[in-house]
């Protein structure tokens, strides 16, 4: 899970709506609130949403909140523990992140030897951000020993890890004329992935000395299921106290995949009567009349699930030969498989092939925004777009602005997800 600040040349500006004082800047098509200091061809840094400054940085630039012994404030608006760079909205305007001037790092480096593109984390040993993970307040019952769980995975060498998902924002020099792409749907739920996987059972010391001089043995097929990161022993413990949820997948996937096929989904809904898989959002605080009269009161990301109930989406499927070659099926085929096996694939809303980065943006601007076209009672989280013709699976993700707001809300209440989790 990484995180970093670049160093942008502010291209695109325009006068805030409802602040005299006040401009928008574009940067990699997010609208920033900045001063009315800032010009079109000014360098700067920016911080994308859900990032946190390191402490000294946020410091020397003034950039936390406090205030003088009037009560008056004189420093900035972030908090002092937190330091959480968050998609707020300001008088009618959205903020997608936080510019900062290229000066603001010149307490850590030589600016001058900074160009626009670089990315930045730590500048000659100080943190200037990271990853926002909010401190612990889990949801969780109790906590399984997942050290024994990732010895586990050493058994089961042919299955991967589903891997992270870049911002597409960052990532439209990666599309070539002629790519052949695919948008879906991006839910918000926990990862699961289930595979039809060679065990590697290890051996005796015989087995182990022949098989370093290339003496081959077979090893047997078996279903093996887990989270994007941990391989499940048993179906207890884990974030949410039980991963009976889970187990209820893995069993359904017996007997319907193939030798050497992991299927990667999302589970969206409920894990018990009581308890969302996702956390729920207090939709008061986003201060927004138009987004309460659509949503109500509270964003529960059910997707259609009535409570007490869950539901997996398929987003990749692959196929591991006894090499360890791994084979990535297209979107087409995946569905394919789905049909075959009767479980859910993402919705697939758009097929093109790729002329230009106005093009890409139109149809992401198409089926981003909006309410989920599943479940219909809270806002979409985003999309991906896949490039189809890659040998390696290359997809890439943007989340809408209300998300990532909601997002931020849930954060600064101290909630993380089972993906944030597992990356302390």
């Amino acid at each position: 899970m990484t995180y970093s600040a670049y160093v942008v040349k502010i291209e695109k500006l325009r006068k805030h709506t409802n602040a005299d004082r006040l401009m928008i800047a574009t940067v990699f098509g997010n609208d920033v609130i900045v001063g009315k200091d800032v010009k079109v061809g000014d360098v700067m840094v920016y911080f994308p949403t859900d990032g946190r400054l390191g402490l000294e940085f946020a410091e020397k630039n003034n950039l936390l909140r406090k205030k003088d012994k009037d009560g008056k404030n004189t420093g900035g608006y972030l908090d002092p523990k937190k330091r959480h760079i968050r998609a707020i909205k300001l008088r009618g305007e959205e903020s997608d992140g936080l510019l900062t001037s290229l000066d603001s790092l010149s307490h850590f480096c030589d600016i001058n030897e900074l160009k626009v593109g670089d990315k930045i984390n730590v500048l000659n040993g100080v943190l200037i951000c990271e990853k926002y993970i909010p401190e612990r307040n889990n949801r969780t019952k109790t906590h399984s020993n997942n050290k024994k769980k990732q010895n586990k995975a050493n058994e089961f060498p042919h299955f991967q890890e589903h891997v992270s998902t870049p911002q597409l924002a960052y990532n439209k020099n990666k599309f070539r004329e002629g790519d052949w792409c695919t948008i879906t749907l991006k839910l918000h739920g926990t990862s699961g992935r289930t595979g039809y996987v060679q065990r590697d059972k290890g051996g005796n010391f015989i087995k182990r000395f022949l098989s370093k001089i290339g003496v081959k043995f077979k090893n047997d097929y078996e279903y093996v299921s887990g989270t994007r990161r941990v391989v499940l022993d048993k179906f207890d413990g884990g974030y949410y106290g039980n991963n009976e949820f889970r187990e209820k997948w893995h069993n359904f996937f017996k007997g319907k995949l193939k030798k050497g096929e992991t299927v990667y989904y999302e589970i969206v809904g409920y894990v018990d009567e009581d308890t969302t898989i996702m956390p729920k959002c207090n939709n008061k605080k986003m201060k927004d009349e138009d987004f309460l009269e659509k949503y109500g009161d509270t964003t529960t990301f059910t997707y259609g699930c009535e409570r007490g109930e869950n539901d997996i989406y398929v987003y990749r499927m692959t196929m591991t030969g006894e090499d360890g070659h791994v084979i990535e099926y297209p979107t087409w085929l995946t569905q394919y498989r789905c049909e075959q096996m009767g479980v859910k694939h993402v919705p697939v809303l758009d097929t093109f092939k790729f002329t230009s980065i106005e093009d890409l943006d139109s149809r992401i601007d198409k089926f981003g925004d909006g309410a989920d076209p599943i479940g219909k009672t809270h806002i979409r989280e985003g999309v991906c777009v896949r490039i189809e013709n890659r040998w390696n699976f290359s997809i890439f993700k943007h989340k809408n602005f209300p998300f990532k707001v909601l997002e931020g809300i849930i954060k600064d209440d101290g909630i993380l997800d089972i993906e944030e989790e597992q990356n302390l």
